[in-house]
């Protein structure tokens, strides 16, 4: 029977890349998905949306604004660019907080707007 050895560091943080692109992309989605659920009155989806981003939004918090993984994946490289944890581009990595959290704001304020509007 062969044993199961553990990871390289290099290949670690390959995969703790890989999974902190994955969550970046589902939240980026959701973040983006808000305004069209509004568009299409579907206040129900883009509040499970607005919760999702929510919930993110406190795990950040917790951590001082930086995401758990980038935590974990410093411990396998010393590299510290922006983008050291994550497979986006370095223009994207800078200024994902800034960019996103903007769109969520905008999205939320339409689905509050439609909301009030509607009732």
């Amino acid at each position: 029977m062969n044993a199961v050895r553990p990871l390289a560091p290099d290949d670690t943080l390959h995969w703790v890349k890989l999974v902190h692109t994955a969550v970046w992309a589902v939240l980026g989605g959701c973040v983006l998905a808000i305004p069209m659920a509004v568009f299409l009155a579907r206040l129900d989806v883009a509040a499970v949306l607005i919760g999702l981003v929510l919930c993110e939004l406190l795990v950040l918090a917790h951590n001082g604004m930086r995401c758990p993984l980038t935590d974990i994946a410093g411990r396998y490289t010393a590299e510290r660019q922006a983008n050291f944890d994550i497979y986006l581009p370095l223009w994207l990595a800078r200024n994902n907080q800034r960019l996103f959290g903007t769109l969520y704001g905008l999205g939320v304020a339409y689905a509050v707007a439609a909301w009030w509007a509607g009732r």
